[in-house]
């Protein structure tokens, strides 16, 4: 399996991106993307994830409200739309697959994914 995170950029404080996860290579029938992130000095941190299944998702309450994340299943892609961003959001950003089988919720527990995408790096400044 393959993933290939895309979208970031600089933008400013209460403005607005669209990452993308496209996923490729031979997949379990059901599995959750995860979205996460670290910023320079600070650990990694789980910001999203959605099931392939039910499209079932999981937020962190850092974003709840202004980030949603969403699945096109014809084209393997995950998107993370992040709306009213601010200066903490600033970081790379990182789209893992978890093949759970469907065998539980979709979890932003870095520790439990199994492929990772390289970052693309959100830059929220002024």
């Amino acid at each position: 399996v393959q993933l290939q995170a895309s979208g970031g950029g600089l933008v400013q404080p209460g403005g607005s991106l669209r990452l993308s996860c496209a996923a490729s290579g031979v997949m379990r029938p059901a599995y959750a993307i995860g979205w996460f992130r670290q910023a320079p000095g600070k650990e990694r941190e789980g910001v999203s994830c959605i099931m392939s299944t039910d499209g079932s998702t999981v937020y962190a309450d850092s974003v709840k409200g202004r980030f949603t994340i969403s699945k096109d299943n014809n084209n393997n892609t995950v998107y993370l739309q992040m709306n009213s961003l601010e200066p903490d959001d600033t970081a790379d950003y990182y789209c893992a697959m978890d093949e759970n089988w469907g065998i539980r919720d979709c979890l932003i527990v870095a520790g439990i994914y199994d492929y990772w995408g390289q970052g693309t790096l959100v830059t929220v400044s002024s």
